[in-house]
């Protein structure tokens, strides 16, 4: 039917070249009206959709995704972003699914951005995060979102600022962000999240590490993981080495005094106290004014970013560039010329 009301707008006597482009022209416009009608509906097919585009690397795809953004932009910012990273066994998956379950009961909407390594020889990810997350995934108050984190700083998925717009159109109170966790720089989700939050385990070898400067100075809250069984005492030891760690730093911005607390994904124990803590640091960021300041020095960071994705992206798209660079990198590797004038040469092309 909507192909006939399609066809029935075209002039007639126009030729058939003519009436496929008029086609797919339509075909391509409602299809972004369709997405975004269908995210505000809270529609999971529309988001999946919506986020497929957004997250594609093909230029063609570029524009669609934009138009689809800058609709979805006013209807987003009203929900509360949730950074949590760790080690790999840490348990992450487990936590969040518990976090996310109990938010649930709470009357919450909960949306999970997963980032799953991918492989810097193939390029291909395990996105099992939906496996894992078996009791959440089945609730339809939750949406998992499973994404390959590709070569994107911090293991977070180059595209994940403009997912997490469109699932706050969608109507998602919650989004929680799942990094990596392999050791590269969390600065990315740190820069697009309210509250940040690291998970540790104890005695596995990193409490030392855990008190140098680096990824502990960002963490909102330390959480030491799985403390049930033989290991609770052991993670009680823990919560006190870094409370103590933490005393060394001085007082962040938000004049928050980042916490440390344990608890049991598995047995579902601690995770309200948790979800306790972190409304105690909207409230406390909110009423000093960090909660939008932090929005919008985010939205800056995000500005700059943006600007150097695209320049990246224009530069080696430049069909100049593309035939010249292959040549410099041969020379290069023949010792005919540095690596140094061969990048001034190629950038001297893209002006």
């Amino acid at each position: 039917m909507e192909q006939q009301d399609q066809s029935s707008k075209i002039p007639s006597g126009t030729n058939q070249d003519a009436i496929d482009r008029f086609k797919k022209l339509q075909q391509k416009e409602v299809s972004i009206r369709d997405i975004f009608k269908g995210i505000i509906s809270q529609n999971t097919t529309s988001l999946s959709k919506g986020i497929t585009l957004v997250e594609s690397r093909q230029q063609k795809h570029d524009k669609k995704a934009q138009e689809l953004i800058e609709k979805c932009l006013p209807h987003s910012n009203k929900s509360i972003r949730i950074g949590i990273t760790g080690v790999p066994g840490v348990g992450k998956s487990t936590f969040i699914e518990a976090l996310g379950n109990l938010l649930i009961t709470k009357g919450k909407k909960v949306a999970v951005l997963a980032v799953d390594p991918s492989s810097t020889i193939s390029g291909g990810s395990i996105l099992g995060d939906k496996t894992r997350m078996e009791s959440l995934v089945r609730s339809p108050k939750a949406f998992i979102r499973p994404s390959p984190s590709g070569s994107s700083l911090g293991g977070v998925a180059q595209k994940t600022r403009e997912s997490i717009i469109l699932c706050e159109a969608a109507g998602y109170d919650v989004i929680i962000i799942e990094t990596v966790g392999v050791g590269q720089s969390e600065t990315a989700v740190h820069g697009m999240v309210d509250f940040f939050l690291l998970l540790k385990l104890a005695g596995a070898g990193d409490e030392l590490q855990g008190i140098k400067r680096g990824i502990i100075e960002m963490a909102d809250a330390i959480v030491i993981n799985k403390a049930d069984g033989d290991n609770l005492k052991p993670a009680r030891e823990a919560k006190n080495q870094f409370r103590k760690a933490l005393h060394l730093y001085p007082l962040a911005e938000s004049s928050w005094s980042p916490e440390v607390l344990v608890c049991s994904a598995l047995k579902n124990t601690g995770i309200d106290e948790i979800w306790e803590l972190i409304l105690r640091y909207l409230e406390v960021s909110s009423n000093n004014g960090y909660f939008e300041k932090n929005r919008i020095q985010q939205n800056k960071f995000w500005l700059l970013q943006t600007i150097e994705e695209q320049l990246k992206n224009s530069f080696y798209n430049h069909p100049t560039i593309k035939k010249a660079l292959s040549n410099q990198i041969e020379a290069v590797q023949q010792h005919k010329i540095t690596p140094f004038a061969a990048a001034r040469y190629l950038l001297s092309l893209s002006r």
